[in-house]
């Protein structure tokens, strides 16, 4: 459970236990609803969750939670454990004192304090106390509480544990149930095959009745008090229709045994038939659970990822500590094959890191002084000592877990539409099946024709059961084949794997709307700097001129630059520095000439690095072949710079924003796909427009303000198009939100974007590929759900009220419904969102 506050606003997370289908899901979402106050309540079946927008000055999460209990569910209190330091404890009445005052604070559950070791542990409810509360219910005591560490491992064990006893409890309900309808299924088939009645009609009826009470009551009775507590509350749910079927069968068998001892009036005795529903019904819920687990893998490996401990150095020492103590500022020691504890900057050591879990790419990342590296990552080769700079709930890893568990929370916009059908599916069920029985009663000869028809090939219609007990054979049968489990698990089931698999790629969906939208999206929009482009001057060009050495010549320009604070002189350092056959001289005698550029001697040369008209002050003639190279480059959006040894021209130098690598290739799949792509830019049209020719844009707005962007968002809008926006997530934030799908390109750590729909960990554009294609396959898995839930309901539901269908059948086919839209939203997996797949 966690709260975000914003003002008066809060954004609150429950946990609920209890829900099984779509309608318990519009059960507790409308019982929210009405609450004074909440804005907005989503509720997500497929994780459990209820997602509740609320102004806290009306609301407060007791309110929440009694609306959860008044519809028949409950809400799950989150049991935080910290442990504390205490000071000033000398003696066992101290040791009593504190535990007095820490189990008097509302919400504590639990509070351990140990005086050896001066420290107390204690669990309570994260979501009404916290660690402030409990450090002044302790001061006031006259001892000091500080706040040692907060098990966060332990947090994650336990998530894990709860989702392992789970599905073993729904293991066990299945067994405990198969157990007890066995016997009942082998001693139906002698009477349903060749009429006998093992041990005689009246032990038979008097068994059924027993062996199908025990598969129901005793297995099922959690199905049975769920399916109770809803229908009071008056939003029944899928446990009610279970309960209403297998119930009925057994009251069936009740009156046959009567009837056996001469009370009451001769009936069919479905009593067998409510304990094989029930079984079936666990065993569909066992499967389903297992599935969903299944279905949620991607965030708990994310929760299991982080290294336990860290080596760091402290005070010339080498110690191990756990992650959870870790600080800002701690220099970690990290030796290959070890995980990188936290986020931080390497300050000594070169390594190749895998980052595969951040970025999705297998390629292992260079790492050496000043190279920012992400917790978790795995460090392949070298000794590294990295310095911590986000620690706990600021580190990358915990901002993607945020990421991917909102977007699993948060609905997409045709989700509305099942959830309005859902939120009156079972009363409408329940009141088909009545009239069901009333039309049988009825139209007894029209469906007793039916009947006889459907004998002549269907072994388990009988026609001779009498009118009532065909009525109702007929309306058990409606009531367990309607499905509206399926309906509540087809989005978000698909979402939670979507979600998880784009984490896993280095794309975190942020709002699930997103997925839909993006789809339907026409242009994308592209910012220049920093999206198509590296977003810093490098070298691009280097062409000697009067047979110089090219490399020689860029080591000398270099030296005389090295004095130059200017981003394209810098550019020029960087690119020499890389080179390997030769090494920057020192130089001498530097001195910059404002706008036109600088001056310096190197192993006695007189080198210039400038403009033309720097070259003409001091008397150098360029030749028109020069200067037509210098005019090439310049219609390429590059500035150029002449390198003069000694008053000749020796080289031209071009220095640029360079075009990521893969940018050309994104936006060329992009437009293969389908979208327009467009580049805005502030440059002017000229070098837009070069820019734009080198990666394939067909769109260019150039000249653009950055505080104009939005507008030029809104203008492409007007035109009728959606539009999607990809920027950097800081100078594009009005333009990102303005956009129906704002895709924000992250970089390694900095994924903290708040203003896009999507945040991308890589830099590269080949991640927005992987977004669109991670959209449509989501949606698609959305979609085909959604049409087997429907289909199934729409297929199912006359069958069985013309009475051709065995409620066992019913019931088989309701919970393959439901285990095949889980299933279906798994092979999600298996879909290749690589560009250029």
């Amino acid at each position: 459970m966690a709260a975000v506050s914003e003002g008066k606003v809060n954004v609150q997370t429950l946990k609920i236990e209890g829900m099984h289908c779509a309608s318990c899901v519009a059960a507790v979402e409308k019982s929210l609803a009405h609450v004074a106050g909440v804005a907005e309540a989503n509720v997500n079946l497929a994780t459990e969750s209820a997602r509740v927008t609320f102004d806290s000055g009306s609301a407060d999460l007791a309110a929440l939670r009694k609306a959860v209990q008044d519809a028949g569910y409950e809400v799950v209190v989150p049991v935080q454990k910290v442990s504390f330091k205490v000071e000033g404890m000398h003696c066992a009445s101290c040791v009593a004192a504190v535990e007095n005052a820490l189990k008097e604070v509302g919400g504590v559950s639990d509070a351990a304090v140990n005086l050896a070791m001066e420290s107390a542990t204690v669990s309570f409810d994260g979501s009404s106390v916290t660690t402030d509360d409990l450090v002044r219910a302790v001061d006031e005591t006259g001892y000091k509480l500080v706040v040692e560490s907060e098990d966060e491992g332990a947090e994650i064990e336990s998530e894990l544990e709860k989702d392992e006893r789970k599905i073993g409890s729904a293991r066990s309900k299945m067994w405990t149930a198969w157990a007890i309808t066995i016997p009942i299924v082998l001693w139906m088939i002698p009477e349903m095959v060749w009429g006998y009645t093992f041990l005689g009609p009246v032990v038979y009826n008097l068994g059924m009745v027993l062996l199908g009470a025990a598969a129901v009551i005793i297995p099922g009775w959690e199905t049975i008090r769920s399916g109770f507590k809803s229908s009071v509350h008056l939003t029944p749910n899928m446990d009610a229709l279970i309960a209403m079927g297998t119930i009925a069968s057994v009251a069936s068998g009740i009156i046959a045994v009567l009837h056996q001892f001469g009370v009451g009036p001769a009936f069919a005795n479905f009593a067998g038939v409510g304990g094989m529903i029930m079984a079936f019904h666990l065993t569909g819920r066992y499967i389903e659970t297992k599935a969903k687990g299944r279905a949620s893998q991607a965030i708990k490996k994310l929760l299991t990822l982080e290294a336990k401990e860290a080596t760091v150095e402290r005070d010339g020492q080498e110690m191990k500590i756990a992650v959870s103590k870790l600080v800002e500022g701690d220099i970690m020691l990290v030796r290959p094959g070890e995980k990188i504890p936290t986020d931080g900057v390497v300050v000594e050591g070169e390594s190749s890191v895998d980052e595969s879990i951040a970025t999705g790419e297998s390629m292992p990342v260079d790492k050496q002084k000043d190279s920012p590296v992400i917790g978790a990552t795995m460090n392949k080769q070298g000794f590294l000592k990295v310095r911590a700079t986000k620690v706990g709930r600021d580190t990358f890893l915990s901002q993607v877990i945020r990421m991917v568990e909102e977007a699993q929370g948060s609905k997409v916009p045709i989700q509305v539409f099942a959830d309005r059908i859902t939120s009156v599916f079972v009363p409408v069920v329940i009141g088909v099946a009545l009239l069901t029985f009333a039309a049988w009663l009825i139209f007894p000869s029209f469906f007793a024709g039916i009947a006889v028809w459907a004998a002549g090939f269907l072994p388990w219609v009988n026609p001779n059961m009498g009118p009532v007990a065909l009525a109702l054979f007929a309306a058990i049968a409606t009531v367990v084949i309607a499905c509206p489990c399926a309906l509540g698990l087809a989005t978000p089931t698909a979402i939670m794997v979507g979600s998880g698999m784009g984490a896993q790629n280095g794309v975190l969906i942020r709002k699930g709307a997103a997925i839909q939208i993006l789809k339907d999206v026409q242009t994308i929009v592209m910012d220049k700097t920093g999206t198509i482009t590296e977003g810093k001057p490098g070298v691009t060009d280097v062409i000697a001129l009067d047979g110089a050495d090219r490399d020689q010549v860029t080591a000398l320009a270099a030296a005389a630059e090295t004095g130059s604070e200017h981003p394209l002189g810098m550019a020029i350092v960087e690119y020499a520095s890389k080179l390997e056959k030769v090494g920057i001289p020192t130089a001498a005698g530097f001195s910059a000439v404002s706008g036109r550029g600088v001056k310096a001697t190197v192993d006695g040369k007189q080198v210039l690095v400038g403009t033309t008209a720097l070259l003409e002050e001091e008397g150098i003639t360029l030749a028109e072949e020069a200067t037509t190279a210098k005019l090439r480059l310049e219609n390429e959006a590059k500035t150029a710079m002449w390198v003069a040894v000694d008053g000749r021209p020796q080289a031209l130098i071009a220095v640029a924003d360079q075009v990521k690598p893969d940018s050309a290739a994104a936006i060329r799949e992009l437009t293969s796909l389908g979208y327009e792509v467009a580049m805005l830019t502030g440059d002017n049209e000229h070098t837009a427009n070069a820019i734009a020719r080198q990666v394939g844009v067909s769109r260019v707005l150039a000249n653009v303000l950055p505080d104009d962007k939005a507008a030029e968002i809104k203008r492409l809008q007007a035109e009728g198009r959606k539009v999607a926006m990809v920027g950097d997530g800081i100078n594009d934030a009005p333009a990102l939100t303005q956009a129906e799908v704002g895709i924000a390109i992250g970089t390694g750590t900095d994924v903290a974007i708040e203003a896009g729909d999507i945040v991308l960990v890589q830099g590269e554009l080949s991640a927005v590929v992987k977004a669109v294609k991670l959209s449509r396959a989501t949606f698609r898995k959305i979609m085909q759900n959604l049409f087997w839930a429907f289909f199934y309901n729409i297929i199912m539901v006359p069958l069985a009220i013309i009475g051709v269908m065995h409620p066992v059948l019913a019931e088989i086919a309701m919970a393959a419904s439901s285990i095949n839209v889980v299933t279906n939203s798994r092979r999600l997996q298996k879909v290749n969102i690589q560009p250029g797949a």
